[in-house]
């Protein structure tokens, strides 16, 4: 999105803010009262501006929050639940028997009296947004993949299903466990908060667990002395990599597929001729890179030793993956759930649109 428009959409989406009060008070407050004149009062000069942008400013709130990168979504249904919950009580305790008494006192039925739009829509959202954050919280959340670092398994615009109760029960915000109910298993693919910046979500498969060795030799996985079972299978080019290696690794009875360059992994500065997605950069693996590659950052060789409640997460695209061989362990706190299945993919920088036979697809 260009930046002058993201720009406009945030001030919009701030203004939202203020404007949005004056309707919700007016509306709540004030329109009433003048609805009970001899001839109803027209909306006041401000209020009525507001409730001609206020449409237009939410437009702008949901585009910021689409944008975001890293929203705290349930800090957001929260908010809603909190402050729907406030005006639902207050109206029902309090003004819904002011509102009564008034259409009495001016010789109406207060059954004939329109109910508040504020009100209507707060009980109206309520018990939706309650119920949408406890499933978010504890049952099933989705998460949409952002990058490439776990190709094959998982493609940029995968919408995925994430258990959250597969690595125990924790509340919303604080995320503190208030149930356990299991651990990941070494081949598990796990979301989490990443551990430089927990506001933002990674995902990796779990292959260290607590009190492992784990050494990574040329994208190989060595644990606790043992080689994992690993073969390759093929090449592996989508228009975006070339020339990569397709394998087959079996860690603990958990197949599954990763991509490997024996030699240095080279990026263009723009995607390949042959890239499909406009957002993508081009990944050569051996040959003659372009005159414009540039080296991308990778470590051959490291060595870990897991400390007692954390984790080692490694992506399956073994020379694209910013994970635990840069910046270390993932602590159990910053566990979010197990991703289980894909429930749609679309890329809007790949051209052809969704690809539709992914959908329903499990993660292994």
């Amino acid at each position: 999105m260009p930046s002058i428009v993201m720009q406009l959409i945030i001030v919009l989406s701030w203004l939202a803010i203020p404007v949005g009060l004056v309707c919700v008070i007016d509306d709540w407050l004030f329109k009433p009262r003048r609805a009970l004149g001899a001839s109803p009062a027209p909306d006041p000069a401000l209020a009525a501006w507001c409730y001609r942008a206020l449409p237009v400013l939410l437009v702008a709130v949901v585009l910021r929050i689409f944008a975001a990168e890293a929203l705290n979504f349930s800090a957001v249904l929260l908010i809603i639940c909190v402050v729907t919950g406030i005006v639902w009580l207050l109206d029902a305790a309090l003004l819904s028997r002011r509102r009564t008494a008034a259409a009495r006192a001016a010789g109406r039925d207060p059954a004939t009296q329109p109910e508040p739009t504020t009100v209507d829509y707060a009980r109206s959202f309520f018990p939706v947004a309650l119920a949408v954050l406890l499933v978010r919280s504890f049952l099933f959340e989705p998460f949409r993949i952002p990058s490439d670092s776990m190709m094959p398994t998982l493609l940029d615009g995968d919408f995925i299903v994430v258990e959250k109760f597969a690595y125990g029960l924790r509340l919303p915000i604080t995320h503190t466990k208030i149930l356990d109910t299991g651990e990941p298993h070494r081949g598990d693919v796990a979301v989490f908060r990443y551990p430089l910046n927990p506001r933002e979500d990674y995902i990796k498969r779990v292959v260290g667990l607590p009190g492992d060795h784990v050494v990574v030799r040329d994208d190989r996985l060595i644990i606790n002395g043992r080689k994992i079972p690993l073969k390759v299978t093929g090449l592996y080019n989508d228009g975006c990599y070339r020339n990569m290696q397709l394998a087959t690794e079996d860690l603990d009875n958990h197949v599954h597929q990763v991509l490997l360059c024996p030699v240095p992994l080279e990026v263009t500065a723009d995607p390949l001729p042959t890239c499909p997605r406009s957002d993508a950069r081009g990944y050569i693996c051996g040959g003659t890179p372009p005159p414009d590659a540039l080296p991308l950052y990778e470590q051959k060789l490291v060595e870990m030793n897991v400390p007692p409640r954390n984790y080692v997460m490694i992506g399956d695209n073994r020379d694209n993956s910013d994970d635990s061989r840069v910046w270390g362990f993932v602590p159990e706190r910053n566990l979010v759930g197990k991703a289980t299945y894909i429930w749609f993919n679309w890329d809007i920088h790949r051209k052809g649109g969704p690809i539709w036979s992914r959908i329903g697809m499990k993660i292994k």
